[in-house]
């Protein structure tokens, strides 16, 4: 049966609630959580963007979930310093802690000043960084020069067994390529027909492990209050790279998103009043072959949401 798992949205609530949130979603029954990890918010209206691994130490802490987040090593990040937080909480949560390792985006990575790479060679830097960080964490000294440079690099604490690095793909080509290194797959609602082939591709091309999906969502009393808060909080988001890829800043964002209408957001957030239709829409998912569906909420209040969805929705996968 699909597990259900909660979604903790760093770039529309502080840090303090998005722990108390999590919380939350473990005792209303919530299966697992996973976070994302910003440097900016993708809007002003949404206004947050808390330091994920610091929240994440706090959340493994203080729940018993298993927890990821999706991170870009690289540029913001070097590698090593991602092997080395994923093998200090490895260490401490062992079997608990995964990461989703992607290229990343423009407005997050730009503030190092370096300059913001091509696709290709993003992509080039990634692998290298994955091969990096999987050799760190299975007890290596790394040295090289590439398009990752490092040191005499060892992480001295670390798990017996390597967390999951785990692959972010959005295209069926994107799924196809991760497959060669990941220890698992994770993409966002799309069209079915899409979804489909996603998986295909990373099946097809080798991909191990376990296939999940993050579903953006808006619900509420009215179809009319759903559609807003995911407007107001998510119309930033309806775009396909390289926008999303390569705007550099939040008032950038907020620009182009100024004219997106209510109708667009429904390509990027599934939107109902109705409980039931949500859990249509997850079980379609569940059809499709994913093993982890986490639900993000693109509202700034989770707790009716929470409390909702583990009423209504959760029984219907336990």
């Amino acid at each position: 049966m699909t597990r259900i798992g909660f979604h903790a949205s760093h770039e529309q609530i502080a840090p303090s609630q998005l722990l108390a949130d999590v919380q939350h979603a473990e005792r209303a029954g919530f299966h697992m959580a996973m976070c994302s990890d910003h440097f900016h918010p993708w809007s002003q209206r949404q206004g947050h963007s808390g330091f994920t691994w610091s929240w994440l130490g706090a959340a493994l802490a203080t729940t018993n979930l298993t927890l990821g987040c999706v991170c870009a090593p690289g540029q913001r990040y070097h590698p090593a310093i991602v092997a080395q937080a994923l093998g200090t909480l490895g260490e401490m949560f062992p079997g608990r802690i995964w990461a989703a390792l992607g290229s990343g985006e423009a407005l997050n990575e730009v503030i190092t000043g370096e300059r913001w790479p091509t696709r290709e060679d993003r992509n080039l830097r990634l692998e290298e960084s994955v091969d990096v960080i999987r050799r760190l964490l299975e007890g290596e000294e790394v040295t090289q020069a590439g398009h990752v440079v490092a040191r005499n690099a060892y992480v001295w604490d670390r798990p017996a067994t390597p967390p999951p690095l785990i692959g972010p793909a959005i295209s069926p080509a994107s799924a196809a390529r991760v497959a060669g290194w990941a220890d698992g797959l994770i993409t966002v609602n799309q069209d079915i027909d899409t979804l489909r082939e996603v998986l295909a591709n990373y099946r097809e091309a080798g991909g191990r492990g376990s296939a999940s999906l993050q579903i953006h969502l808006s619900w509420a009393d009215t179809k009319e209050e759903a559609e807003r808060i995911a407007h107001d909080q998510w119309r930033t988001n309806v775009f396909a790279d390289p926008v999303l890829a390569d705007l550099d800043s939040v008032e950038a964002f907020d620009a182009v998103a100024e004219h997106v209408p209510v109708e667009a957001v429904h390509s990027s957030v599934r939107i109902s009043h109705e409980t039931g239709q949500h859990a249509e829409w997850i079980a379609q998912y569940a059809e499709l072959g994913f093993d982890d569906v986490y639900l993000h909420f693109v509202g700034q209040q989770q707790e009716r949401f929470i409390d909702t969805f583990a009423e209504r929705v959760l029984p219907q996968f336990a």
